[in-house]
């Protein structure tokens, strides 16, 4: 399966949206079933110097461009944690386990280890996630922490991990 990956555009937001509220991917992210197109032109709209968002594309068979995931790394805007960022994914659900998930992460990393010379990328992950834990260890990640009852999914509170990437120049 071939696919890109390019930097957000507003006309982006439609296709975010559908994967933000797709069963098999909102139960990962902090995202719920009833958002609405709007809140991901209003994020996208906002983006300043602090957030690089990318999108992974393929093309159907119609021509058509369709968003199969996205990832938004967030560099932190205190003074004294600017070392420091965050990143957030989500793969559509007929995606998953082909790669989409690498290559947005490490695009990220290299803009964090590249061109903004992170030394921390964070980010938070239900405890059950063996598949995301897993991509995230490949790429560095360790466990730092267990988050208990930290978000709420399908109804119940459910644990986070924390976990982060220091940038191997700086081990």
């Amino acid at each position: 399966m071939e696919f890109s990956i390019r930097p957000v555009e507003i006309g982006d937001a439609k296709g975010i949206n559908a994967l933000r509220r797709m069963p098999g991917v909102f139960e990962n992210i902090l995202g719920i079933p009833s958002e609405r197109v709007k809140r991901s032109e209003n994020f996208i709209a906002n983006l300043d110097s602090n957030h690089h968002q990318l999108v992974a594309v393929t093309k159907l068979e119609n021509g058509e461009e369709l968003i199969i995931g996205t990832a938004v790394l967030t560099v932190n805007a205190s003074p004294r944690t600017r070392h420091s960022g965050s990143i957030g994914i989500m793969v559509h659900k007929d995606y998953q386990n082909m790669g989409v998930g690498t290559a947005l992460m490490k695009a990220l990393l290299d803009i964090a280890d590249n061109w903004l010379m992170l030394v921390r990328v964070e980010l938070t992950v239900f405890e059950d996630n063996e598949r995301a834990i897993h991509l995230y260890e490949k790429l560095g990640f360790e466990k730092e922490g267990l988050m208990r009852l930290a978000a709420i999914r399908n109804g119940k509170y459910e644990n986070q991990y924390i976990m982060a990437r220091i940038n191997p120049l700086y081990k």
